[in-house]
């Protein structure tokens, strides 16, 4: 089956998937995996989600974006992440305005004549809407500002290009309400999830909620191309608009599962191209990565801590160090940076320190030296390192210095006043990354060769995002129990729960080693490219006839637009957890179990291994 039948075999599951969940028939969704079979935690976060719907008062906020939502239902006093009601309302507003926007932002780039300054705020002002990534709530307000003048900007712009619908934007309006108190009230008149629930039902509104994460993830990883490329891709943009436009006000006779499932994997089909954009962006700038072992123990001297996601950020700060003897070090999802020669021909890039994002407090803390966050993930900073704390970009917190650019000068004074690393560490000990597409695709001769001998059997991809609950060990537990005849394909943060671990190489004498690490979170798309190039060079039907499984830790927004891409292509059988989301309906969640194989993970590993050995065996 070619990469296009396996896309229309996608959306042919997206009408079965409509079809269930407008009749809630268990005839109607087909055979598969029944409710019965689904996870506990699926099953207590349908009982969570009717008592949330049941409750007819309007909580303080509400937000269920993130897998670690409260009670696998929603936040409704403050988040999990330490986001405040206030900061909350703030958000849904602004993603509220730019729908607004978008109901002339979408009609632009359908008359070719797209703004490039819109495009550009749009995605930054989602970007700072994602998990973990702005909790200043002047910035925001801030933002909502931005916003109203662009509505009107591109509301101009549409009528000067001959626009000459008339569009009502007045609930997109902020008029006098201007101060941050009457802002969070605004949104949560206009922008509160909670009450378009209540209003359209759980499953609709959930429906509409996977779209918007699914355009937050996609943007996302947009702007990390707009700031090295300085530009936007005008198809991508022109989806976003569209899938904004689209929610922002409902088609006549309403909204249906069947038109949200679509404009959904249409998100996913965009994300692809942003993914692919993303990484010639990355090789534009840095040059091809090849595998490269990472120190991960520290040695004696000053030095700079660099997390999130954004390798611009990297490589001027490895520029303005040239030669001021301080060492940089990555942290959490900067660590694939190593392999790039353009950023590792700076021998001051020494290493990478501590693990992905959650354990930034140990981390930060006992880092004797300025961190810089660069974008997600970032968590309300403890004193002790709170004053050595910078953030970038998009990112955000109350109280912590803002660096609005790439001048990195106060970070360099303060890492020379600091004492850094007193000693040099007793052990080494490394990683190894840098194993972008084209290495792996370098050595397909040799994986077929291996296969066809026998020495690899069975491929894994096991990565995503990485998060604080311990049920996520579920990933490290997989990769180690994974038959020696296998090979581990990763990317995102998720690899830290076992890239410490040496698992070798396959049987014989090829060298291949068992776990390839392919990069950051976006990176996911090089591992699409490879199970395609697999499929072909063995002559497969689709990808989901091949030895491969997929096992993905998900978290906030950016592994949503991920997941979407997956879908889209026709993916099937992915294992996903730590739980399912919470944004999307119980009734919504059992029909995509059914329609695409999605399957809630399961703590008992020998039978997970056995069930994607089945799988296997069925194909």
């Amino acid at each position: 089956m070619s990469s296009r039948a396996s896309v229309a075999a996608s959306r042919l599951a997206v009408r079965r998937a409509a079809t269930a969940i407008a009749l809630r028939s268990p005839v109607a969704v087909g055979a598969g995996r029944s409710a019965a079979a689904v996870a506990p935690r699926v099953a207590r976060r349908a009982m969570a989600s009717s008592a949330a719907s049941a409750t007819s008062e309007q909580p303080n906020m509400f937000c269920f974006q993130c897998e670690q939502t409260e009670g696998g239902s929603g936040c409704t006093t403050i988040g999990v992440c330490g986001k405040t009601p206030e900061t909350a309302s703030l958000q849904d507003l602004l993603v509220h305005q730019l729908k607004g926007i978008s109901r002339f932002n979408s009609r632009l780039h359908q008359m070719g004549k797209p703004s490039a300054e819109i495009d550009a705020f749009v995605l930054r002002a989602l970007f700072s809407t994602l998990t973990n990534v702005n909790f200043d709530s002047d910035r925001f307000v801030a933002f909502c500002k931005e916003a109203d003048a662009m509505l009107k900007n591109a509301e101009q712009l549409y009528r000067k290009a001959g626009g000459t619908d008339q569009i009502d934007t007045s609930s997109f309006q902020l008029g006098a309400n201007t101060s941050l108190g009457a802002l969070e009230d605004l949104g949560r008149k206009r922008g509160s999830v909670w009450a378009r629930r209540q209003e359209l039902g759980e499953d609709i509104a959930g429906l509409m909620e996977l779209v918007t994460y699914g355009i937050k993830g996609a943007a996302a990883y947009h702007e990390h191309n707009l700031e090295m490329s300085g530009k936007t891709n005008p198809e991508i943009m022109k989806a976003i608009a569209t899938g904004l436009d689209f929610l922002a006000a409902p088609p006549k006779g309403g909204y249906t599962a069947g038109d949200l499932t679509t404009l959904a994997l249409k998100i996913g089909e965009a994300n692809l191209s942003v993914m692919a954009n993303l990484e010639q962006a990355h090789l534009s700038q840095f040059g091809t990565p090849s595998p490269k072992k990472v120190e991960i123990m520290p040695s004696k001297g000053k030095c700079i801590l660099i997390s999130g996601h954004d390798l611009v950020d990297l490589k001027a700060l490895l520029e303005q160090t040239e030669g001021k003897g301080i060492d940089v070090y990555t942290h959490g999802e900067m660590l694939p940076g190593h392999g790039y020669p353009e950023l590792n021909k700076h021998k001051h890039l020494k290493g990478n320190y501590g693990g992905a994002w959650q354990l930034q407090k140990f981390d930060f803390a006992t880092f004797p030296g300025p961190i810089i966050m660069t974008s997600n993930c970032l968590i309300e900073p403890r004193k002790s390192y709170k004053e050595r704390i910078y953030t970038r970009g998009v990112v955000g917190w109350p109280g912590v210095k803002h660096l609005k650019d790439r001048d990195f000068s106060g970070v360099i004074n303060q890492a020379l006043s600091l004492p850094g690393f007193d000693k040099d560490s007793s052990v080494q000990r490394h990683v190894t990354t840098g194993f972008g597409k084209d290495a792996v695709l370098g050595a397909a001769g040799a994986i077929v060769e291996n296969v066809k001998a026998g020495n690899i059997k069975h491929f894994f991809f096991i990565g995503g995002c990485d998060g604080a609950e311990g049920e996520r060990n579920y990933f490290k537990e997989l990769a180690l129990a994974a038959p020696k005849e296998s090979v581990i394909l990763t990317a995102g943060c998720g690899k830290y729960r076992f890239n410490k671990h040496d698992l070798g190489t396959i049987p014989g004498n090829s060298g291949i080693p068992r776990m390839i690490d392919m990069g950051q979170c976006n990176d996911s798309y090089g591992a699409v490219v490879v199970a395609l190039a697999l499929k072909d060079a063995f002559g497969a039907k689709s990808v989901n006839d091949l030895p491969l499984s997929f096992a993905v830790s998900w978290f906030e927004q950016k592994a949503v637009a991920v997941l979407l891409t997956l879908l889209h292509l026709g993916v099937k059988n992915i294992h996903l957890g730590p739980a399912l989301p919470a944004f999307v309906s119980p009734a919504v969640l059992n029909v995509l179990i059914q329609n695409f194989g999605i399957k809630p993970i399961n703590s008992n590993i020998h039978g997970e291994l056995h069930s994607m050995m089945v799988d296997e065996q069925r194909r």
